[in-house]
Order: C-alpha cells, then structure tokens, then sequence
C-alpha cells in the first residue's frame, strides 16, 4: 500500500508533467494557427473558399489512424481536430472579408 506521503509526492510529479505537456500544446497549437491564418490571408488573396471539406475528411481519416497508432481515442482526437477546423474556418472568413 503506497503512504500519502509517497502518492502526494508522486501526484506532485504527475502533475508537473501535465503542466508541461499542457505548455507544450498551447505553443504548438499557437504556431498551428500562426501558419492556418497564413493560409486564411492566401485563400483569401486567392479568392478561394475558406473551407476545403475534401481535405478536412482527409485529415480526419489520418487523425484518427494516428491516434490509433497513439493509443489514444480516435474520436477524441476527431472530435478535438473538428474543434480546430472550425477555428481555422472561422479566421479564414475573417481574413476573406477583410
């Protein structure tokens, strides 16, 4: 049986990871829509629409096939990438009607 002592300590720790994975994905997903807007501004000097659903289903198959090899929920992570293009569609229509 672990003391609390040795699970407080070992929770400390835990958590410590979390924090940094936390950090990790916010600075990712920030250099992800950093390039998304870049792609927003070129569609929209483009006059190209600001949803591509065929590469959006493209990129749910292969989230889902990695998560899968990750051992993590494939309709986690569809449902998270979903959250995402929406996001980045909504900053595209943004950069369209600029």
């Amino acid at each position: 049986m672990t003391s609390q002592a040795d699970a407080i300590a070992q929770l400390t720790e835990f958590r410590r990871s979390i924090d940094n994975f936390d950090a990790a994905l916010i600075h990712i997903l920030a250099e992800r829509f950093r390039v998304t807007k870049a792609v927003g501004a070129l569609k929209a000097s483009a006059d190209l629409p600001p949803s591509d659903p065929a590469r959006e289903a493209e990129q749910i198959v292969r989230l889902r096939s990695l998560a899968k090899s990750a051992d993590l929920d494939p309709d986690f992570a569809e449902k998270f990438l979903e959250f995402v293009i929406r996001e980045v569609i909504q900053h595209h229509k943004q950069a369209a009607s600029r």
